[in-house]
């Protein structure tokens, strides 16, 4: 199971000025927290960190739902967050859960914020087009498993939701991403672009 997950290190963005109106990309909203990769199904779940660590057991709320997804194995990329109650994403709640490397009395639950489908049982998706595997991943997880949010993506109005939405929310940014582009395992690839807010401090 590891040697498998282990072929798809994250792929990774670039960080640049990047015109709202520029076409050819999708708009998602960034999350802030922990990138990582999981293979589930079927009775399975393994979690790995960006760098490559076993996040499985830091997680037990999420390893337990994915593990009872049916199907599979999937692939997928994410990232793991804390969530408000408006669904912003709390950094330093995350980080005294993995701090702990387990659950333990008190802690705030974790959302695994999923943009990206990578595998399917025997089937590599990473060389389909983006666009595609973010259709995949829709039809592929449905119902939505418990602790789960796909990340959704918009093509149109960015330059207004960046200043009233990421502005007013503080949120750290948006992510663009050609609609065409390819999964590039262990790669920081411009077809990937961090689009910050100004005064955001990002968790990588």
């Amino acid at each position: 199971m590891a040697s498998e997950l282990s072929k798809y290190p994250p792929m990774l963005l670039d960080e640049r000025p990047l015109d709202f109106r520029a076409p050819g990309w999708i708009w998602e909203i960034k999350f802030d927290g922990y990138r990582t990769t999981a293979m589930f199904g079927s009775g399975i779940c393994e979690l790995r960190s960006r760098n490559g660590a076993n996040a499985t057991e830091w997680f037990p709320e999420l390893r337990k739902s994915l593990a009872a997804v049916k199907g599979g194995p999937y692939i997928v990329d994410g990232e793991v967050c804390v969530l408000d109650v408006v669904g912003r994403s709390d950094f330093d709640a995350l980080q005294e859960r993995a701090r702990q490397r387990k659950w333990f009395e008190g802690a705030k639950p974790v959302t695994y914020c999923v943009f990206d489908l990578l595998a399917v049982g025997s089937r590599d998706l990473s060389s389909l087009p983006l666009i595609d595997r973010k259709e995949a991943l829709v039809e592929n997880l449905s119902p939505v498993p418990r602790f789960v949010l796909l990340v959704g993506h918009f093509e149109e109005h960015v330059e207004g939701l960046f200043h009233e939405a990421v502005h007013q929310l503080e949120l750290e940014g948006l992510v663009a991403k050609r609609a065409d582009s390819v999964y590039r395992p262990g790669t920081r690839s411009t077809e990937w672009v961090k689009v910050k807010r100004k005064g955001a401090i990002p968790s990588d």
